[in-house]
């Protein structure tokens, strides 16, 4: 496992973050204990340091089993967790959102379940639509004087609200935004246009999720499985609806093919070439040990270039010049 700066902080991450979504059973499709403990342990074995989770993966079991397995070992990783959904079901309106009072709330709920002191990286999970910047930029820096948070991280958040807020953290002196948080993959490229480059300009660490597109970009889904296009409601799945997902499949499976790898081992190679750090959220061990497959996997130019092109969005993502993810960072990268 290479390990990396995170934007303009002094972490040193591992390449790809241990999502943690399926530790658990709370949402009826998950991992229990003990798959859940087959996962962490060959993860941290693998040498990875990063762990993302949220308050409400399986309505805070995550968070909870998270406590048990970082026992004795809590100071080897950077725990990030999220706030905004909540942790029960039907959580009050109070204790969601992204109000000082659902921060405070979730952040002290949060550090019960995971039976730690702090949060290295406190996302705020996605926006409510409500809440102005500067209520959460206050906040975070109420936490973070408090102990509570080390850095602040704005999850599915529009560039220009990203920049917004690094900016008024900057002016106020505030706890400053550290990172940002989207999905990205190749049947996913959106952010391309302008979440990498705002948060590139803005010196943030920057974490993508879902780089096989909620499992599509496996190409299980033709042999018929279900995973994920069922066992989360259908949620954070792409589905392979249309010829250009068709043609970056087939692609896909095509380079897999010729380098002898899987088509995730593929897709999560291609996703560590944007200068992110990708999450992987397996549910079971034989899952895990495919996905890091993907850290030694060194794609040709010309196979970076098939896959660009046949993924390519209209506008700026077309400009991207294809990097080897071994060297997509070599400026940053540390032993």
């Amino acid at each position: 496992m290479k390990y990396t700066s995170f934007g303009k902080t002094g972490l040193k991450i591992s390449q790809v973050a241990l999502g943690t979504g399926n530790f658990g059973t709370g949402w009826g499709y998950g991992a229990d204990p003990d798959a859940s403990t087959e996962v962490f342990n060959a993860y941290a074995d693998a040498g990875g340091n990063f762990i993302d989770t949220a308050d409400v993966y399986q309505f805070g079991q995550s968070e909870e089993l998270l406590s048990t397995l970082l026992e004795g070992r809590r100071e080897n990783f950077v725990l990030a967790t999220k706030f905004t959904s909540g942790a029960q079901p039907n959580a009050d309106r109070l204790v969601t959102g992204n109000s000082r009072k659902a921060m405070v709330a979730s952040v002290e709920a949060s550090l019960r379940r995971l039976k730690t002191d702090r949060i290295d990286i406190y996302w705020v999970h996605h926006p409510d639509g409500v809440t102005p910047i500067e209520e959460i930029v206050r906040g975070f820096e109420d936490l973070a004087r408090a102990g509570k948070i080390l850095y602040a991280g704005l999850s599915n958040f529009p560039a220009w609200r990203l920049a917004r807020a690094a900016t008024l953290a900057e002016l106020s002196r505030a706890v400053p935004i550290a990172a940002a948080q989207f999905e990205h993959s190749l049947v996913h490229r959106e952010p391309e246009a302008d979440l990498f480059p705002a948060s590139h300009a803005l010196g943030l660490g920057i974490v993508t999720w879902s780089p096989l597109g909620g499992g599509m970009l496996t190409g299980k889904y033709r042999q018929g499985e279900k995973g994920r296009a069922e066992g989360f409601g259908g949620k954070v799945f792409q589905p392979e609806n249309s010829t250009q997902r068709t043609q970056v499949l087939d692609t896909v499976l095509a380079v897999a093919q010729e380098l002898g790898a899987s088509a995730g081992e593929v897709a999560i190679a291609w996703a560590g070439t944007h200068g992110a750090v990708p999450i992987i959220g397996p549910r079971s061990l034989v899952q895990l040990k495919g996905y890091l497959g993907a850290l030694s996997l060194e794609l040709s130019t010309a196979q970076l270039s098939r896959l660009d092109t046949v993924s390519n969005i209209a506008g700026p993502a077309s400009a991207r010049k294809p990097v080897p993810w071994a060297a997509a960072d070599a400026a940053r990268v540390v032993a």
